[in-house]
């Protein structure tokens, strides 16, 4: 590599593949579909830049999310250069771990948890929901370990594995509704006239900074309301039960 300070941070095509975590042939690939510049030619060989790893970088993670590389195409293409390396700012921000990260243990002490003995029929079911990954041999991967050993805690407390397991899917839909109305609002007011200024490139740190602190706002004021629900539903229950017991009393 050269000697010239300007040239400081850059990779052959080799280099900048490895650091991608993509093979040498699809870098050339994406080169060729103009999803990345044009390296800086020193004689034969071609350097690339921080520009070239961030842009291939976010390919990757995108493809990983499950876009097409048509869409990405789309995307990139019409993207200005430095959009690459802030995107990825707001999809490690956006990536933090929740609470614990995924936990690998066995089925007997999954099972263990919560107190039962083991039954594969119900880690089937954990795996169904996408609580837990089945791995080789006996072993399993919590995949919401946060969330599987909160609904352990409640089979400790005598409710049936079957109910725990069955309530995530419905907390899960209504949750995604929340989430998917709080980020259009979000986006309708404070991104998109980001976006109709052109992606300003000094604005980008508070776009960051609103998108990183919303997060935690988001998940208190969501566990604030279902705390306050969930205390009107039990004294709801309350009520309702006593009436039942009063009723067959004057019956009797």
């Amino acid at each position: 590599m050269s000697d010239d300070p300007t040239t400081a941070d850059e990779y052959t095509v080799d280099e900048l593949a490895s650091r991608a975590q993509m093979t040498v042939r699809n870098v050339r690939a994406y080169a060729g579909r103009g999803l990345i510049d044009a390296p800086r030619l020193e004689g034969r060989t071609g350097y690339y830049n921080r520009e070239h790893l961030q842009r291939l970088q976010l390919i990757r993670q995108l493809i990983e999310r499950g876009f097409t590389l048509a869409a990405i195409e789309k995307a990139v293409l019409n993207a200005p250069q430095s959009v690459a390396g802030h995107t990825l700012d707001l999809m490690t921000i956006l990536d933090q771990p929740t609470g614990a990260e995924a936990e690998i243990m066995s089925r007997d002490d999954l099972a263990a948890l919560a107190g039962v003995d083991r039954d594969d029929t119900l880690i089937e079911s954990l795996v169904g929901v996408g609580l837990v990954e089945k791995l080789d041999g006996d072993r399993v991967r919590l995949v919401e370990p946060t969330v599987v050993r909160s609904g352990a805690a409640a089979v400790t407390l005598g409710v049936a594995p079957e109910t725990v397991i069955a309530l995530f899917p419905l907390l899960r839909t209504h949750l995604r509704t929340i989430a998917d109305e709080f980020v259009r609002e979000v986006v309708d007011e404070l991104v998109q006239p980001f976006i109709d200024a052109g992606l300003p490139e000094d604005d980008w740190p508070r776009i960051i900074s609103v998108v990183e602190s919303l997060l935690p706002i988001a998940s208190q004021v969501t566990l604030g309301i279902f705390r306050s629900e969930f205390r009107e539903a039990i004294d709801l229950e309350v009520e309702r039960q006593i009436a039942g017991i009063a009723a067959r009393r004057a019956k009797g």
